[in-house]
C-alpha cells in the first residue's frame, strides 16, 4: 500500500492506496494524533505486521561474545555484534564508533572504496563561517526541498553538522584552506552563503580515504569485500519484525556466506543505475532499498529522483573515447557556484529565462531548464563555461575535472564544457527516524539508502555527505543499546533456508540467462529514462508501469523455464530483481503524487498543491502472488 504523511503538522494523515505491480489506485483517509515523522516511525508502523512466530532474539543483559572469522566453526556462517552493509561514508563512520563496543563486519559489494561517496566531488555543507547561521542553512534546505522536508530533522542535521566536520578533520581528512588559514568554503546552487567544505573537486575521495585508513587499523572491524548482499534475515517477535543479519554472495568464490548479528546498519547507497545515464558507480543498483522493502521495512518518497544538471556529455568532447563509461562523469555544482555560466550551442545564456537565481538555482530547476532547452532546440547537450575565471584558480579548484576533460581534448580554462543531466541521487529510501531506526527492530539505515525527511522533494547541494555523517553518528547509541540488551541463539544460522548458487544448471543455460538479463536490464533503463525522467505525465507513467510489469513477467518466465528456481542466486540476476523492485516503487510513487513538487514534475499537474504536501509512504506488500523481486528468498525462519 502507499500512504502519505504530512511534514511538520500536529496530526498524521494517511492517504492509503493499494500498492502492487499495477500501481496505486484506491484511496481512503485515516487520522492519528500527535505523531511526527522523526518520532513516530516505530509506533505508527505497527499497523502493518505479519502473523507472529517464534523469534530467535530475546531481551537479555548478556552480550554476544566477540567472534572473529578465524575462530568460526562454520566458514559459511559468521557471527558479529554489528553488521554494516556498505562501505561509504555512512557505513565506515558508524563502524568506527560501534567497534568500540563489539565486533563489526563491513560488507561491501566491490572494492571498499567503490561507493557513491568516492564519486562525490563538491563537498560537505556546514555552518562554519561567522556570517552564516544554522537558521539560514535550515531555510535553504527547506526551500530546496520544496517545503516537504521534516523541519525537526533539518534542524538536527544543520545543528550537528559542524561537529561532524571537525571529527573528520581530527581523523585526518584534509580539506582546502584559504590564504587566511581558515577552511576554504565554496557556495553552490540553493545556498545563501559560502558553506561548502571541500578537498578540491575530490571531497568524497578524501573523506573515504581518511575513514578507510582508520577502519583498516581497527582490530574490531572486519572488511568483507566482493560480498553482494542478497536478503536480510528477519523473524517475527510478536507483532514486531526483527532483523538478525544478512545473506551474502561472495562474488569471487561463488559461496553463500551468512552473517548473523544483533544489529544491522544498511548503508548501501542509492539506485542510480536504474537509469541508463547516471553519475552513480555500477554498484548503485538499489540493493538496500529493495532488500529492506522485501524485509517489511517501510519506504518513502521514491518519486523524487534527483537528476544532476551537469554530467559531462562525452559526445561533445573533441576526442571521443572508444570505451564506454560505467557511469557518467560528474561536473560538480561548485563550477556554477564559482561563476560558471550555462549556454546553449549558439552561446546564448538561458538560465535567467527560467529562474531569477540563474545558474545558482536549485538542481531540480536547472535540470528541467536544460531539459527544456534540449527538447526545444533538438540538441544533445548544453555548455557550461568557467573559462572567464583566472586559469590558476580553475585548475586549483577543479583539478580532477580539468584532467578528465583534457583527456577528451578539451581545456576548461579556454573552452566551455559540454554537459547533460544524469540520474544522480535518490531522495527517497528506507524510512528512518531521528536515530536512523526503521520499523524493523535491529535494522538501522544511514546515507542515500535512507529517507530521513531531510531532503524533502529535492536535495540541497552538498547535504548528502552531511546527512550520512550525522545519521551514522546518531544511530550509534541506540545500536549499542540494542546490542547489549539482546542475545542470539547460535543455532539461528540454521533457522532459514539458504540461497543456492545454480551449480546444477549447465554452462550454456547460465550464459542464456546472463544474456537475457543484460538485455532486460537495458530495456528497463530505457523505460525509466524515456517515461520516468525529468518531466513526466500520467499517460507515460502508466505506460511505464505496464511495460515494466510485462518486462518483469517475461524475464522471470524465461529464467524459470530454463530451470532457475526462486531460491537461486547470482549477482546479475539478483541485481535485476532489485532493479525491478526499485523501478516499480518509483513509478507507483510518481503516479500517486497529483502535483509538481521539487524533483517530481508532471505536465498533468504542473503546480504545487498544498493538499499534496505529503510524503509518499510504501508499506510492505503481501508476498501472495508477488513477483520474485518483491519476495525474500526465505519468508520465515524454519523454526
Amino acid at each position: 500500500m502507499t500512504t502519505c504523511i504530512p511534514a511538520g503538522t500536529g496530526k498524521l494523515h494517511f492517504r492509503v492506496r493499494d500498492f502492487n505491480a499495477q500501481g496505486c489506485r484506491k484511496a481512503s483517509w485515516v487520522t492519528f494524533s500527535e505523531l511526527s515523522w522523526s518520532r513516530g516511525v516505530s509506533k505508527f508502523l505497527q499497523i502493518q505486521r505479519c502473523n507472529s512466530s517464534q523469534s530467535p532474539i530475546n531481551e537479555s543483559s548478556k552480550p554476544l561474545r566477540t567472534i572473529t572469522s578465524s575462530s568460526l566453526r562454520d566458514g559459511s556462517t559468521k557471527f558479529f555484534d554489528f553488521t554494516v552493509i556498505g562501505s561509504g561514508v555512512a557505513g565506515l563512520r558508524y563502524a568506527l564508533e560501534v567497534a568500540k563496543h563489539g565486533s563489526v563486519a563491513v560488507i561491501t559489494k566491490a572494492e571498499p572504496h567503490e561507493s557513491n561517496t568516492n564519486y562525490a566531488q563538491g563537498g560537505v555543507s556546514a555552518v562554519l563561517c561567522p556570517s552564516d547561521s544554522v537558521e539560514s542553512h535550515v531555510q535553504d534546505t527547506i526551500v530546496a526541498g520544496a517545503y516537504l522536508c521534516d523541519e525537526e530533522t533539518v534542524r538536527v542535521v544543520c545543528t550537528e553538522g559542524p561537529e561532524r566536520i571537525r571529527e573528520l578533520i581530527a581523523m585526518g581528512a584534509s580539506f582546502d584552506h584559504g590564504e587566511d588559514g581558515n577552511l576554504h568554503l565554496t557556495r553552490e546552487g540553493g545556498h545563501s552563503h559560502h558553506r561548502i567544505v571541500h578537498a578540491a573537486d575530490m571531497t568524497g575521495r578524501e573523506i573515504e580515504r581518511a575513514l578507510l585508513e582508520a577502519v583498516i587499523k581497527d582490530p574490531n572491524i572486519f572488511m568483507f569485500q566482493h560480498h553482494f548482499a542478497i536478503d536480510l534475515l528477519t523473524s517475527q517477535d510478536g507483532s514486531e519484525t526483527v532483523c538478525l543479519g544478512v545473506d551474502t554472495l561472495n562474488t569471487e568464490t561463488l559461496e553463500v556466506i551468512r552473517f548473523i548479528s544483533k544489529v544491522t546498519l544498511l548503508a548501501s547507497g542509492g539506485a542510480g543505475q536504474i537509469y541508463p545515464t547516471t553519475t552513480n558507480p555500477p554498484v548503485a543498483t538499489g540493493d538496500g532499498i529493495a532488500m529492506a522493502h522485501r524485509a517489511q521495512a517501510v519506504v518513502s518518497n521514491m518519486e523524487f529522483v534527483q537528476f544532476h544538471p551537469t554530467a559531462l556529455a562525452d559526445e561533445g568532447l573533441p576526442v571521443k573515447s572508444t570505451k564506454a563509461r560505467g557511469n557518467a562523469f560528474l561536473i560538480t555544482e561548485a563550477v556554477r557556484g564559482d561563476g560558471g555560466i550555462l549556454y546553449n550551442l549558439d552561446m546564448e545564456r538561458f538560465m535567467p529565462l527560467y529562474d531569477e537565481r540563474a545558474e545558482l538555482a536549485t538542481r531540480d530547476v536547472v535540470a528541467r531548464s536544460i531539459d527544456d532547452q534540449l527538447k526545444k532546440r533538438n540538441e544533445k547537450y548544453v555548455l557550461l563555461d568557467i573559462s572567464h575565471k583566472p586559469r590558476d584558480k580553475i585548475l586549483s579548484h577543479f583539478p580532477n575535472i580539468a584532467a578528465e576533460c583534457l583527456r577528451g581534448g578539451l581545456d576548461i580554462t579556454r573552452q566551455p564544457i559540454p554537459v547533460v543531466p544524469a540520474a544522480h541521487y535518490m531522495c527517497g529510501g528506507v524510512r528512518a527516524g531521528l536515530q536512523g531506526e526503521t520499523n524493523v527492530q535491529g535494522l538501522y539505515v544511514a546515507g542515500e539508502v535512507a529517507c530521513t525527511g531531510l531532503h524533502g522533494a529535492n536535495r540541497l547541494a552538498s547535504n548528502s555527505l552531511l546527512e550520512a555523517l550525522v545519521f551514522a553518528r546518531r544511530a550509534v547509541q541506540p545500536s549499542i543499546d540494542h546490542m547489549k540488551s539482546s542475545s542470539l541463539d547460535f543455532s539461528a544460522s540454521n533457522w532459514w533456508s539458504r540461497p543456492v548458487v545454480p551449480m546444477s544448471l549447465e554452462r550454456n543455460v547460465i550464459n542464456k540467462i546472463l544474456t537475457m538479463t543484460r538485455k532486460v536490464r537495458k530495456e528497463l533503463q530505457s523505460i525509466m529514462w524515456n517515461y520516468v525522467g525529468i518531466v513526466r505525465s500520467t499517460t507515460r507513467l502508466e505506460a511505464a508501469e505496464q511495460k515494466i510489469h510485462d518486462l518483469e513477467a517475461k524475464w522471470e518466465d524465461y529464467l524459470f523455464r530454463l530451470g532457475w528456481e526462486p531460491t537461486m542466486v547470482g549477482l546479475e540476476a539478483c541485481e535485476m530483481r532489485n532493479f525491478f523492485c526499485c523501478a516499480k516503487m518509483v513509478v507507483s510513487s510518481a503516479l500517486a503524487r497529483h502535483e509538481s513538487r521539487g524533483l517530481h514534475y508532471t505536465i498533468d499537474f504542473p503546480h504545487v498543491e498544498e493538499s499534496e504536501r505529503l510524503p509518499t509512504i510504501i508499506f510492505p506488500c503481501s508476498s501472495v502472488k508477488s513477483t520474485w523481486s518483491s519476495r525474500q528468498l526465505h519468508n520465515q525462519p524454519m523454526c
